[in-house]
């Protein structure tokens, strides 16, 4: 019993200077960028590093903050896997559940059984490439879109998602336009979401498009090869 108690003790205190640890690194970076909202320190089993979730990347310290490691990838030398990326990851994941589905457009493929979101501009080569050549051989699937177009890069989306949006069918008037580049002739005016989803992207930390979301919360960015799709899929559904 002595013993145990001994044990426990022990394991109080390591983990209380662990958090101890982690609280100073968080404040060191905070006080050296204090424009930056630290999410998260947590300490690897690597050479005393510490890993920092803040402006939506992760960048390492040692305990007293001596060096920065930005935009660099830790990978484990025995296994080959790819730590930042694994982390990232498990730090950026959505809650699936939480997402607004109504101001997306829905498009069933299938039965329509497994869910996927993305975010797409209606004027950029990279959403019509992954509809277009990706998309297309993935069944069984419910799409949910959120028009998300980017004023800097293509001035004429915003016009283009609310005529799409506000069209009789805005699910053929998606497709119509994604697929074969044709606007509905005819649009009503109706309420479109787009600051509203503007919002949510930026709470998300959504930059680009395309950016796809599976049902496990986990992210892909860009029109990635339909097989890397399904394999998230899969994935996910397992979750």
């Amino acid at each position: 019993m002595f013993k145990k108690l001994i044990s426990f003790s022990l394991l109080s205190a390591f983990a209380t200077l662990a958090m101890a640890d982690e609280a100073s690194v968080k404040k060191a970076v905070e006080a050296t960028y204090p424009k930056f909202k630290v999410e998260s320190v947590t300490k690897t089993p690597y050479a005393g590093l510490y890993e920092v979730f803040m402006g939506g990347q992760i960048i390492y310290t040692d305990e007293k903050m001596t060096f920065l490691i930005a935009e660099g990838r830790l990978v484990d030398p025995k296994t080959k896997k790819d730590i930042t990326g694994e982390r990232m990851e498990e730090l950026t994941k959505i809650d699936f559940s939480s997402l607004p589905l109504d101001q997306a457009i829905k498009v069933v493929k299938g039965n329509g059984s497994r869910k996927l979101v993305v975010f797409s501009d209606v004027d950029c080569p990279y959403c019509q490439r992954l509809e277009q050549n990706e998309l297309v051989n993935i069944t069984d699937v419910t799409v949910y879109t959120f028009l998300y177009p980017i004023a800097q890069l293509h001035p004429d989306s915003a016009a283009k998602s609310k005529s799409i949006w506000c069209a009789t069918n805005r699910v053929k008037a998606w497709q119509d336009w994604i697929l074969n580049n044709q606007l509905p002739k005819t649009t009503g005016n109706c309420e479109v979401p787009l600051e509203k989803i503007g919002a949510l992207a930026k709470k998300l930390g959504v930059t680009s498009t395309p950016t796809l979301i599976f049902a496990d919360g986990k992210r892909m960015l860009g029109a990635q090869p339909y097989k890397e799709i399904e394999r998230a899929m899969v994935a996910a559904a397992k979750k």
